[in-house]
């Protein structure tokens, strides 16, 4: 058998703590448990040992309680739809899973509940509620806009399963940056820390470039610390699994491949950040708090894949016998 070696990663930025995050860590699982979605115990301890509520209060720092609690929430959400798609096989069939997308999408923009709506919609629905009593339609409709991207790049993902391919790896890398919901949640970093991003900075060619490479970063992350659980599962769909099959180069090779992205991405985000220019001095101040949650978001996140046990993440991993490795 081979064995896998996972190289460090470069982090360079700090992490900080929300203040709330014992406050948190007891309501995440009475919330969950209030829309019954955790289905049996392993599901319960799964959830728990996953610690969701970690990667919040660090994604969000200086967020204030109420709406750090949602942000987590969105987060328990986001992690137990796509636990249900792995588990039920949802993740392969990208017909049905767009039938769920809709009525998702459908709830966000306002539609009531009905009986025959699963606990996931019922969720939805609530937090639906607590975050248009907090912010503005205008900036909600920014959220959904980034929500349904993730929805639909979700799908994409279920296409490509369900076809049995592997995609090349520039396909693979813009689908990715949107299924790992970056969007979403870096606009939940708006709503968090009560920020107010207008319109043209949304579009300015640095902003989104740095967004990009947020996600990309991310994904890279998640990537390198998931592939074990996609080798098992048979999924190809991971960056380190891409390149080994698509370039015919060794695990090891890939892995360090992506680290090396990873890495090259770090350092391209910290040299486009100091080529920002001045928007004055309140808009600056708003993209310093913007630019600062983009770091805080890769930061939890690089953090939380180390120590969470919803992943393996040990230095070297044994790879299964009947997994099929190509060699140099």
């Amino acid at each position: 058998m081979q064995e896998l070696f996972f190289p460090s990663l470069h982090c360079p930025f700090a992490l900080k703590v929300n203040r709330h995050v014992d406050v948190l860590q007891e309501f995440a699982i009475q919330w969950v448990l209030s829309f019954n979605l955790l289905a049996n115990e392993s599901t319960y301890k799964r959830f728990c040992k996953s610690n969701f509520f970690l990667l919040a209060a660090s994604a969000y720092p200086d967020s204030d309680l109420e709406e750090l609690k949602i942000a987590n929430d969105w987060l328990s959400w986001v992690f137990l739809w796509d636990d249900q798609c792995d588990l039920s096989d949802l993740g392969k069939k990208p017909g049905v899973l767009k039938i769920h997308n809709q009525r998702y999408l459908e709830i966000l923009n306002g539609e009531e509940v009905i009986s025959e709506d699963t606990a996931l919609v019922l969720a939805l629905s609530n937090l639906r509620e607590r975050i248009i009593a907090r912010r503005s339609v205008t900036w909600f409709h920014h959220f959904i806009t980034s929500f349904q991207e993730w929805l639909e790049a979700c799908t994409d993902e279920a296409t490509i399963r369900a076809a049995g391919i592997v995609p090349d790896v520039d396909t693979y890398i813009m689908t990715r940056k949107s299924s790992i919901g970056v969007d979403a949640f870096l606009t939940l970093t708006e709503f968090c820390h009560n920020l107010t991003i207008p319109d043209f900075l949304r579009k300015n060619e640095i902003i989104l470039k740095l967004q990009f490479l947020t996600g990309h970063i991310i994904a890279c992350c998640n990537d390198i610390f998931s592939v074990s659980r996609e080798m098992l599962s048979g999924d190809v769909h991971n960056l380190v699994l891409v390149l080994h099959y698509q370039e015919q180069i060794p695990l090891n090779q890939a892995i360090y491949r992506v680290v090396e992205m990873h890495n090259t991405a770090i350092q391209t985000m910290i040299d486009l950040e100091a080529s920002l220019p001045t928007f004055g001095k309140e808009v600056d101040a708003e993209v310093a708090k913007y630019i600062s949650g983009m770091h805080a978001w890769i930061r939890s996140n690089h953090d939380w894949y180390s120590q969470t046990s919803r992943y393996q993440s040990v230095e070297r991993l044994e790879l299964t016998q009947n997994y099929d490795v190509v060699n140099s």
